[in-house]
C-alpha cells in the first residue's frame, strides 16, 4: 500500500477525534442530538483549522445509514464512502475554479433533484468569498429557501467578501488558531502511534512553526519524519525550519541585564553562522519578553510543563520590569524596520544596540538633562555646547511648593560610572539594587511635606519608581516611618518590588532605617507630577501667547488667512 500523508492519514473522522474547536463542535452536537438543524453553515478561519474537516463530519452525521446522530456508526456504507471521499450525495465545490454565474447557476439547477443515496443532498462549497457577485445572486434564493433534502456548507477564509445577504442567511461558525499546546499534544499522539522517537520540544517546535494550523503541523511533521530519519532531534528540526536557538536569546538577554555589549555582539555574531532569518530571531526574543513579562506581572503564571521555566524566572529576577517593556517596544518597532537594513545581521545588531543605549538612566530632576550611558559616552567624543541659561518657572504662591526663600540644597554630584576597561569597550552602568543618586545624610532635607518634591528629584529613581513617587505626596515622618499618600487612581501601580525600590532609596538619602507606609487617600498638596504637569502647562501657555504675538506669524495668518491648529515645545 502506498505512504498516506500524515495530513490525511489522520484526519479526523467524528467530533470526538476533533482537536481543539470546541465552541463549533459543541453547538453542532447540540444541534444534532435535539433536532434543530439549519439549512445552512458557514465556517470561517484561517487555513488548516479544520473548516473543511467539520464540514464532513456534519455530512456524516446528516446521512449515516443508523440515523441522524452526533456519533455516527462509521462503518456503514455511507460512513465508509464519506470518509473515502466518494459518496455521491456530498456535493463538494471549489469556489475558486468554479467562480463563473453559469456554473453557479447549473449547480442551483441540480438542487430540486432528490438525493441518491442518502437522506439529505449536501453542498459543500470551499473558498465561497471567492464567487463572483453574479453568482452570489444565483446562490441567494435558493440559499434562502432551499428544498428540506438539502444542506448547505460553506467554508472561507475571507468572510468579509461574503455579501452581508449571505452571511444573514447561515449560521456563522468563527474556527480559532489552535493553541501550540493542543497542536503539540496531538503531534506527540501521532508519534508515538506511529512508533517514531522524538528527543523533548520536537513537537513543541513544529507546533510553534505552524502558526494555530493543524493541518500545517501533520505537514510539517511528516517533512521533518523525512529529514531526521529514524529519530527526530532538536537540534536537526531547527535545521531544518531554519529557527534560531532560545539559549541564544537566554544570552542576549542575559548580556543586557549585564550590560554587557562586547556579550551581546558576540552572540549576534554566533546566531549568524547559524541562521539567516533575523526577523524569526526578533520573533523569538520578542516571545521570550513576553514571558518575562508575564512571570513579573504574574509570578505563578508559569506552567510545570513549561521547560524553561527555571531560565524566565532567572530573567525576570535579573532585569527590571520597565527595561523588559522598553525592549519589547524596541524589538517590535526593529522587526518592522529590519527590511530597511543594509543587511539583517547588522540591522539586528543595531536593534540589539538601540536596547543597550536606550536604557533608563537616572533621574536628575526639571532643570538637569540626564547623561547618556556609559556605553555611549565613552565611545562617542562630542564637542561641548554652550547653551543659554533659562530662567526656572515661577511657582505660584500657595501651589504646596517650597518657599523660593528657602535654601536651595547642596550641590549633589552623581556618580559616574567607571570607565570602561579596554577589552569590552562598554561602562557596566550603575548597580540597579541600590539607588543610583542617592543624597548623603549630610545634605538631606527635613522630610516636611514642602520638600516633598525636591526630595524625589534627589533620590535617583527611575521608570515605574519614579512615577509612583511622583504621584505621592508626604504626610509625615515618625519614628522612622514615612507616610505617604497615593491616589486610589494611582494605587495599583504602587506593587511590592515599587515599594522596596522606593524604600530603599528614602533609607539611603536620609541615612537611616526607614519603614515606607503609602496610604489610597487624595493627596491635598501638589504633588511632584502635579507641578511637573502645571509648569509643563504654563510653557505651553507663554509659548502659545508668544506665537501668535509674532509679527511674522500675524503676517501669514492675514495674508494667507492661516490658523495655528496647535504648539508644540521641543523639550
Amino acid at each position: 500500500m502506498s505512504y498516506q500523508a500524515l495530513a490525511r492519514k489522520w484526519r479526523p473522522h467524528d467530533f470526538s477525534q476533533m482537536v481543539g474547536q470546541r465552541h463549533v463542535v459543541r453547538a453542532l452536537i447540540n444541534g444534532l442530538d435535539n433536532d434543530k438543524l439549519h439549512h445552512a453553515f458557514l465556517f470561517t478561519g484561517t487555513r488548516g483549522v479544520g473548516k473543511t474537516t467539520i464540514a464532513r463530519i456534519l455530512a456524516k452525521c446528516l446521512n449515516c445509514e443508523e440515523g441522524v446522530s452526533s456519533t455516527p456508526c462509521g462503518v456503514c456504507t455511507t460512513c465508509r464512502e464519506l470518509d473515502e471521499g466518494r459518496y455521491v450525495d456530498l456535493i463538494e465545490v471549489d469556489a475558486a475554479s468554479r467562480a463563473r454565474v453559469d456554473e453557479t447557476r447549473e449547480l442551483m439547477d441540480n438542487v430540486q433533484f432528490l438525493p441518491t443515496q442518502g437522506r439529505y443532498k449536501v453542498y459543500l462549497i470551499d473558498e465561497v468569498h471567492m464567487f463572483s457577485g453574479h453568482s452570489f445572486n444565483a446562490l441567494l434564493k435558493t440559499l434562502e429557501e432551499p428544498p428540506p433534502h438539502v444542506k448547505f456548507l460553506l467554508a472561507t477564509t475571507d468572510p468579509r467578501k461574503l455579501p452581508i445577504t449571505v452571511l444573514s442567511r447561515c449560521l456563522q461558525f468563527n474556527l480559532k488558531r489552535l493553541p501550540v499546546g493542543e497542536i503539540a499534544g496531538q503531534l506527540a499522539y501521532i508519534l508515538k502511534e506511529e512508533g517514531i522517537p522524538a528527543e523533548e520540544g520536537v513537537t513543541r517546535l513544529v507546533a510553534m512553526a505552524a502558526d494555530g494550523s493543524m493541518r500545517d503541523a501533520l505537514s510539517l511533521l511528516d517533512q521533518t519524519v523525512s529529514y531526521c530519519g529514524d529519530k527526530l532531534g532538536i537540534a536537526d528540526v531547527r535545521t531544518m525550519l531554519g529557527t534560531v536557538d532560545r539559549e541564544h536569546i537566554y544570552r542576549i538577554l542575559q548580556a543586557l541585564a549585564r550590560d554587557d555589549g562586547n556579550a551581546l555582539l558576540a552572540q549576534a555574531a554566533v546566531m549568524a553562522e547559524e541562521i539567516t532569518d533575523f526577523d524569526g530571531a526578533l520573533c523569538e526574543l520578542l516571545s521570550v519578553l513576553q514571558r518575562i513579562a508575564t512571570v513579573q506581572a504574574v509570578p505563578g503564571s508559569l506552567s510545570d510543563s513549561d521547560t524553561d521555566t527555571e531560565d524566565l524566572q532567572q530573567l525576570a529576577g535579573q532585569m527590571l520590569p520597565e527595561d523588559v517593556q522598553l525592549y519589547y517596544q524596541i524589538a517590535l518597532m526593529g522587526r518592522r524596520d529590519l527590511p530597511f537594513s543594509p543587511d539583517s545581521k547588522s540591522g539586528f545588531e543595531m536593534i540589539l544596540l538601540r536596547m543597550l543605549a536606550f536604557r533608563p538612566v537616572p533621574f536628575a530632576g526639571d532643570d538637569q538633562m540626564a547623561q547618556p550611558a556609559g556605553a555611549v559616552r565613552d565611545a562617542v567624543s562630542a564637542p561641548a555646547r554652550v547653551t543659554e541659561q533659562k530662567a526656572a518657572p515661577v511657582p505660584v504662591p500657595g501651589a504646596g511648593v517650597a518657599p523660593a526663600a528657602a535654601p536651595a540644597p547642596a550641590s549633589r554630584a552623581r556618580p559616574q560610572p567607571a570607565p570602561a576597561s579596554p577589552a569590552s569597550g562598554y561602562a557596566p552602568a550603575p548597580g540597579r539594587d541600590t539607588p543610583r543618586a542617592g543624597v548623603l545624610a549630610a545634605g538631606a532635607l527635613a522630610a516636611e511635606p514642602g520638600n516633598w518634591p525636591r526630595i524625589v528629584s534627589g533620590l535617583g529613581l527611575t521608570g515605574m519608581t519614579q512615577e509612583v513617587a511622583s504621584h505621592c505626596a508626604l504626610l509625615g515622618k515618625k519614628q522612622g516611618t514615612i507616610r505617604l499618600c497615593l491616589a486610589p487612581a494611582h494605587a495599583r501601580l504602587a506593587s511590592d518590588n515599587i515599594k522596596a525600590r522606593l524604600e530603599e532609596a528614602l533609607r539611603s538619602y536620609w541615612g537611616e532605617e526607614i519603614r515606607l507606609l503609602i496610604e489610597e487617600t487624595v493627596p491635598e498638596g501638589e504633588t511632584p507630577a502635579a507641578i511637573r504637569q502645571r509648569r509643563d502647562d504654563e510653557r505651553q501657555r507663554a509659548a502659545t501667547q508668544a506665537m501668535e504675538a509674532d509679527p511674522n506669524v500675524r503676517a501669514l495668518r492675514e495674508t494667507f488667512d492661516a490658523r495655528i491648529e496647535n504648539v508644540t515645545l521641543d523639550t
